[in-house]
């Protein structure tokens, strides 16, 4: 679905605009051909697109801060974009704005493993940060599906998790401190190399922020000493909700396990076509995985296949090497890419209480029924994150809206059972209309309140977290921006 063009009357009045920041910044910084600002015409929401009024690719703090001056004086909103792998419309441009990526930003700038931290530019990828300390025994432990990719901009934007957050957390619990620049260009430092800083939670506020607040450039992260050793177990179910009940009596038997995934039949005859990892052919399958010493490792997975097994498993197989454990999450990881060889998807993140999961994924089930579109389930069963893949042809009419509308069910009914819209995905331009579901107008004025001290204007990332209605409201409140 494409977005409303700029139209002669927004491309004459934001050209000073393109030429204040040509003058200001470096060659090669401001893009502006119609051509090569298609790039960044979208992010991995793919059904909508609108290409930009330009594009900016700084490559330090001052250069970010530079350009938020510069279309703060000219009243032009500002599009943070990290590297464009958002599932939420998080980065997806209006016609009169200008995208900010922060992908030249990729520097390691402090490593201290005295106090498990390392300091970072946000454009650097997930898993390159891991990469950075791993020689020396440590890793960072948040790991989004597109880990290989997605930039820690984006992680603390939409406060992404993982595989693994059941046991080390999401962003907000690995993040130590940010170097912010806000809309003005003014330049904050919030947090910094220790555990808690005193006064108010502004990390809190900014992290999970949806690049509604201001800019992160830099960041500082936890580190973690690489566990002695970890092993996952295999569990086949043939049925949803058994697979879901047996989740349940896990955590509720106090065991922790460091990750809990959930696939069902869909995601699992795709991904073995395309992974090979050796999956049964079941209605649902988990992957248990802990970690510590090899005593550790067998009291807990012997506790938990324990549990498994009152729920009659058509398979149990816990993993003897690395190269099988290696297999085992080849397939879980490999699951996205599998399911967009199939069909088109759209991917949600609803999450629940883990209690409410086999209810949950019957009604799943029920409204694929209704809406004559098929499922597919992969998700963080532990802490109740959930990734229903609704198929649907965006080649044929009708099909989008009707993928739309089961998805916006589906993120009612995660409400219903005591959850809420988002893990770890943000609101972006998929969910901003259902806000109302989950805040009621009192919850919501709270949030919009924080946005009109960091943004009076509201120019940073338009159009996204907040309904439509109210944004053009505080907007049009703010007025005419002063240069």
């Amino acid at each position: 679905m494409e977005m409303p063009r700029p139209d002669a009357t927004i491309i004459a009045r934001k050209a000073r605009v393109v030429s204040r920041l040509r003058a200001a910044l470096p060659d090669a910084t401001v893009i502006d051909d119609v051509h090569e600002t298609r790039a960044y015409e979208c992010d991995a929401l793919t059904a909508y697109k609108c290409p930009p009024l330009a594009v900016t690719l700084p490559a330090s703090t001052e250069e970010v801060s530079t350009i938020l001056r510069i279309c703060h004086e000219e009243g032009v909103p500002v599009v943070p974009r990290g590297s464009g792998t958002s599932l939420a419309g998080g980065a997806l441009p209006t016609a009169d704005s200008i995208v900010l990526g922060v992908s030249r930003m990729a520097e390691v700038l402090e490593v201290d493993y005295d106090d498990r931290l390392i300091r970072v530019q946000t454009g650097r990828t997930n898993l390159s940060v891991t990469g950075a300390v791993e020689e020396d025994g440590f890793f960072y432990a948040p790991d989004p599906s597109s880990q290989l990719a997605c930039a820690i901009a984006g992680n603390i934007a939409m406060n992404s998790g993982g595989a693994h957050c059941l046991k080390y957390g999401v962003t907000t619990n690995n993040l130590l401190g940010v170097t912010i620049v806000l809309m003005n260009g003014e330049v904050v430092e919030i947090g910094g190399g220790y555990m808690d800083a005193g006064g108010l939670d502004l990390l809190g506020v900014i992290c999970g922020s949806e690049g509604q607040l201001g800019v992160v450039t830099e960041a500082t992260l936890r580190i973690l000493p690489k566990p002695e050793g970890a092993r996952p177990v295999l569990m086949g179910f043939d049925d949803n909700a058994v697979a879901g009940a047996c989740v349940s009596d896990i955590i509720k038997a106090g065991v922790l396990p460091v990750a809990i995934e959930f696939m069902d039949r869909p995601c699992i005859e795709a991904t073995e076509a395309f992974a090979h990892a050796g999956y049964p052919m079941c209605e649902a399958l988990l992957i248990v995985e802990v970690e510590g010493s090899d005593a550790e490792i067998d009291h807990q997975l012997a506790l938990i296949t324990e549990i498994a097994r009152r729920h009659n498993p058509v398979e149990l197989r816990e993993s003897t090497s690395a190269e099988e454990s290696a297999a085992i999450w080849l397939g879980r990881k490999s699951a996205f890419g599998a399911m967009g060889q199939i069909n088109d998807y759209m991917c949600l993140d609803g999450t629940i209480p883990v209690t409410e999961l086999p209810m949950v994924l019957r009604r799943i089930g029920e409204m694929s029924e209704d809406y004559g579109l098929k499922v597919g389930n992969v998700f963080h069963a532990g802490d109740g994150n959930m990734h229903p893949l609704i198929l649907f042809d965006a080649n044929k009419p009708g099909d989008l809206e009707k993928c739309e509308a089961f998805g916006a069910d589906i993120l009612r009914l995660c409400v219903e059972a005591g959850g809420c819209l988002t893990g770890e995905h943000g609101v972006g331009i998929e969910k901003r209309d259902l806000m109302h579901e989950q805040y009621r107008p009192d919850d919501l004025e709270a949030q919009l309140a924080v946005k009109d001290v960091f943004d009076p204007a509201w120019l940073l990332n338009p159009a996204k977290v907040f309904p439509l209605d109210v944004t053009e409201t505080r907007r049009g409140r703010s007025g005419p921006v002063a240069a």
